[in-house]
Parts: structure tokens; C-alpha cells; sequence
């Protein structure tokens, strides 16, 4: 771990970081994240692969894993998978928050009756950003349940990174049509498309040209775990530069199957600059947030 943590502090270093801000990692009820990592280690069909879970570790051990790599501001990602889920997600993410002041306040939702109040009571409590996730919660982002969610997060400026591309494996929901009929209605509506949107790379970049509140993670994209098997196109990387303001750092952390430090190794070798490499990991997520 040491040596780990010298590689990511060298590369802070080198661009003249502060620090990092990660907009995509996971902490949720210890129960919760017992199921997500037996359901990565039985390589379930969502995953349909090998999947080893490199920061394995207690919820404090983790904490002081991703402040030693010097990651100021980071999230407690978290998901529903049926009904009546969200708002008992959302009351431990509130405590986790308040009891762990450099996590930004993460909150859920599911399409059912009560999730506009939720929503609002959770934005009202300080809620930073949200998490939806259409390939686990199989739902349709255009459910009339979640019409007044959309409507309020885009009217409150709240950031929702969604994970509504069809990668590692596609569900009902994914790929960029349904999400792309919520922008539709709601241009305003600060959406983080999770993972790049991967695979549908382009079809991704183009939302968040047509629409200037998109902007994307960088979770998992780019590593040679994923490059494997649904490698970003080396053609889009233009486009990838001229959407620098709007990328943001996400790792997945703990739940990758490499180390912290693969991902900023991943970014760098893009050969996209320094000042893109700057803006990414740190300064847009920073004026983003209003941190």
C-alpha cells in the first residue's frame, strides 16, 4: 500500500494538485456492501466476469485508504434494488455524511409513490449529489414515479451520477435513448453519465454536447480491465479534450479489480494534457460541487 500511495502522491505532485475529488465511490450499510461483494465474487450476470474486489477492507480501514491517497471529497454511492429501499438508504447516508465530513451527502431513489418526497426531504436535509443506477434498479428512467424526481433535481442544480450505459452488460433500461428522453425534458437536469457511458462512448459524448448541464465520470474507463473488453475509441479522444470542463474522476472505489492508482495511470496515458488532467481530477468536480 505504501507504494501506492507514493505513486498517486508523484502524480498529485507532478500536476500541482491539492488533492483529488472522486465523484464515484461506494460506502453504504456494511450489510449492503456484504451482498454487492458476494454478488462481484459469484460473477453474477450483471458482471458476467471475474471480478476481484481489491479494497476489501472495514469501513474505516477504507475511509483511511482513500484520504492516504490524498482524495479530499468523495461519495457515498448507493442504489435500491426493489421498492421501499431508497429512503432507509438515504437516512444511513445522511448519518454517514455527518459523521464523515470530506464525503459528499449521497442520497438514492426508486420509481415508487413516495420518492418525490424523499427526494425533496433528502435535498432539503443537504444532499450533494444522488445516485441512480438503471442496470441494477431495472427500471425506466421515464417512469411517471420519477418524472417529479427529474423535475426537482434539475430545478435544485442537484448533481445525479447515473449509471444508464449498457456496460459490463446491458439491461432493459440502458444505452443512451431511455436517459436521453429525460434530457428531453429536462435540459437542465445535471446528469453524470457513469463510466463514460460505457460502451455507448459516443452516443454519451454527444448527449453531453447537445445538453451543458451532462458531464461524465471516468469509473473504470480507460484501465486495461476494461479496455479488454469494451475499449473506449481511440476516434473520440478529440472529443473527449473538447469536453475537458465536463469530465469528472470516478473510480468505483473499493470495488475494482485493481489498484486506486491504475485509474490515474489510465488517464494520464491518454496524452491529453496536464491542464485536462487538472480539470478532471480535481478543479471541475471543486466548481461543480462549490467546494
Amino acid at each position: 500500500m505504501g507504494d501506492e500511495r507514493d505513486e498517486v502522491a508523484r502524480f498529485r505532485q507532478r500536476l500541482g494538485l491539492p488533492g483529488l475529488i472522486d465523484v464515484h465511490t461506494h460506502f453504504m450499510p456494511e450489510r449492503v456492501l456484504r451482498k454487492v461483494w458476494a454478488y462481484f465474487d459469484s460473477a453474477g450476470p450483471l458482471t458476467t466476469m471475474e471480478w476481484p474486489i481489491t479494497y476489501r477492507h472495514e469501513e474505516e480501514e477504507r475511509l483511511a485508504v482513500l484520504r492516504s491517497f490524498g482524495v479530499l471529497r468523495f461519495t457515498s454511492m448507493l442504489y435500491p434494488h426493489k421498492p421501499a429501499m431508497a429512503a432507509w438508504l438515504n437516512g444511513w447516508s445522511a448519518e454517514f455524511a455527518a459523521r464523515t465530513p470530506d464525503c459528499l451527502h449521497t442520497a438514492t431513489f426508486f420509481p415508487e409513490p413516495d420518492a418525490e418526497r424523499y427526494v425533496r426531504e433528502a435535498v432539503e436535509a443537504g444532499a450533494r449529489v444522488f445516485k441512480a443506477h438503471l442496470q441494477v434498479g431495472a427500471y425506466d428512467p421515464n417512469d411517471p414515479l420519477l418524472d417529479p424526481v427529474w423535475g426537482l433535481l434539475a430545478e435544485a442544480g442537484v448533481p445525479v451520477v447515473t449509471h444508464c450505459g449498457s456496460g459490463p452488460a446491458p439491461g432493459r433500461h440502458t444505452g443512451p435513448g431511455p436517459i436521453a428522453r429525460v434530457l428531453a425534458r429536462h435540459p437542465r437536469l445535471p446528469l453524470i453519465v457513469a463510466h463514460l457511458g460505457m460502451p455507448e462512448y459516443a452516443e454519451f459524448l454527444t448527449l453531453a454536447e447537445r445538453y451543458p448541464g451532462v458531464r461524465l465520470d471516468t469509473t473504470m474507463a480507460f484501465t486495461d480491465f476494461t479496455e479488454d473488453f469494451m475499449p473506449f475509441p481511440k476516434a473520440e479522444h478529440g472529443r473527449l479534450a473538447d469536453l475537458g470542463d465536463r469530465v469528472l474522476l470516478g473510480t468505483d472505489f473499493p470495488n475494482i479489480p485493481y489498484p486506486y492508482s491504475h485509474q490515474l495511470e489510465a488517464l494520464e496515458r491518454l496524452g491529453l494534457g496536464d491542464d485536462w488532467l487538472r480539470a478532471v481530477c480535481h478543479d471541475n468536480a471543486k466548481a461543480l460541487f462549490g467546494l
